[in-house]
């Protein structure tokens, strides 16, 4: 044994009620703990910790902000000189853990998961809830998944969204909406609703901090702020936070800083000192040589993702769009391209009522798409006739000029952004004094018409 590594530590880990030790080597994607034989030809791969420094409280804390069901594994601390014989002792007095001295020695080097945490975690029992107090929003146990109920029971909002039915009065609301559970003050539970919003509330306060133009811009654009935002949801508590978009949802998130941990590595990829900087600070960086589960290499942009309280990772989605479009074409007996409107996009159903409006060139909202990277979105669908394709929009195009910012690689407002946005001209605008509106290219009759009148006015001034 390397005579450094004798004042070193390991973590191995058992499952409720397993007998097995295994010693840690890392976290899996869904948060629960990569192991590997506590044999010394394993050595390499073990998770040191070292006396002096900050590993075990970082695993720790990615660990309980990951993992679904963090009280389903057990830790202990030991030397990671003898680690073969201490995990066969350890194994031995798992099979026993009432005896008095099998106990005192495993309370010893137990490590709690929770220690690691500013409040302690407890997953929320189920007999807590109390569903007659949902039904009054139409929700009932059978509506909630598996899947739902654990995100639900570990304090999570559910996966997808789910149909809400509110009765006031003699008035029905319906919505769909992710759910998450809130204890309050008496300790009881209440059903938290997030409901679907068509756009993010940007103005005004947003946890009693106001954004700033390029925050709501980076917000529309990519989903993030980009930044640390300084909050202060409670009066005289601020803190700094990340700020992302509910995609699902198109709520406001924020998380404090100090509970996201940037890791040295991202799948395969070691990080430098600027790179995690870069990270910590809300920024996004792009990455190339990852290895996939599959282990498929792979480039992305990796950015922290405040609502999943993770590392998101943003893939090119032009294939796939294209690809959508492209079957939503068919050919008519003339020899030309009709649109044709399909029943279904991305993975989203149209409603008969959304399929009529995109006949009619109506701009429509459609809810729960699935991009090339497998994640939910949401976007204004309208169809472009003139190139025969959807158009993808984040906000909604018939509304303010600000309201603009498109999903879609392809840019179909690419001279009205120069224009407008850029103060840039070509041949068909450079006169142009009123702003262009979203999606156009060229100049309407009217704005032709100034153009012209101020070509004559510049001609007649003209000295020869």
């Amino acid at each position: 044994m390397n005579e450094k590594l004798k004042d070193q530590d390991v973590l191995l880990v058992t499952e409720k009620d397993g007998v097995t030790p295994k010693a840690v080597s890392g976290l899996n994607e869904d948060g629960t703990p990569k192991t590997v034989e506590p044999k010394k030809e394993n050595e390499p791969d073990f998770l040191k910790i070292d006396r002096h420094g900050d590993a075990l409280e970082n695993f720790m804390s990615n660990f309980l902000r990951q993992c679904k069901e963090p009280t389903h594994f057990h830790f202990f601390r030991v030397p990671l000189e003898g680690i073969e014989n201490i995990a066969n002792v350890l194994g031995a007095m798992l099979k026993d853990p009432e005896n008095p001295s099998n106990k005192e020695f495993m309370d010893e080097i137990r490590v709690l998961p929770e220690a690691f945490s500013k409040k302690p975690y407890q997953a929320i029992d189920e007999s807590r809830i109390d569903w007659s107090r949902f039904e009054k929003l139409g929700i009932t146990k059978d509506m909630i998944d598996p899947k739902s109920l654990d995100s639900m029971l570990n304090w999570q909002k559910t996966p997808a969204l789910l149909p809400i039915k509110a009765e006031i009065g003699d008035t029905t609301i319906r919505t769909d909406a992710r759910l998450s559970l809130r204890e309050n003050e008496d300790g009881k539970l209440n059903l938290v609703v997030h409901a679907v919003r068509k756009e993010p509330q940007l103005d005004g306060f947003v946890y009693g901090a106001r954004l700033t133009e390029e925050d709501k811009q980076n917000l529309r654009q990519t989903g993030h702020a980009g930044r640390l935002v300084e909050i202060e949801p409670v009066k005289d508590q601020k803190m700094m936070a990340f700020l992302s978009v509910d995609k699902l949802t198109n709520e406001l998130v924020a998380v404090r800083a100090d509970k996201i941990k940037i890791p040295d590595e991202i799948k395969g990829v070691t990080l430098d000192e600027q790179q995690k900087k870069d990270l910590s600070e809300g920024k996004a960086v792009y990455l190339e040589g990852m290895t996939s589960k599959s282990g498929k290499d792979f480039n992305a942009t990796v950015q922290i993702n405040a609502d999943r309280r993770s590392l998101e990772f943003k893939f090119d989605n032009t294939n796939k769009l294209d690809k959508s479009q492209s079957q939503s074409r068919q050919q008519d007996q003339s020899g030309g391209t009709q649109f044709r409107i399909p029943a279904k996009l991305l993975g989203a159903e149209l409603s008969e009522q959304q399929q009529k409006e995109l006949k009619e060139n109506k701009t429509v909202y459609v809810t729960g798409m699935t991009d090339k990277a497998g994640e939910k979105f949401n976007a204004y669908i309208k169809v472009n006739t003139e190139k025969e394709k959807f158009d993808f929009f984040k906000w909604n195009p018939d509304k303010a000029k600000k309201q603009g910012a498109e999903v879609t690689p392809d840019n179909a407002s690419k001279t009205q952004v120069a224009v407008n946005s850029e103060g840039k001209t070509n041949e068909a605008t450079k006169n142009t004094q009123e702003p262009l509106k979203q999606g156009q290219a060229h100049p309407t009759e009217k704005q032709q018409e100034q153009q012209e009148k101020k070509e004559i006015k510049k001609s007649k001034g003209m000295k020869m």
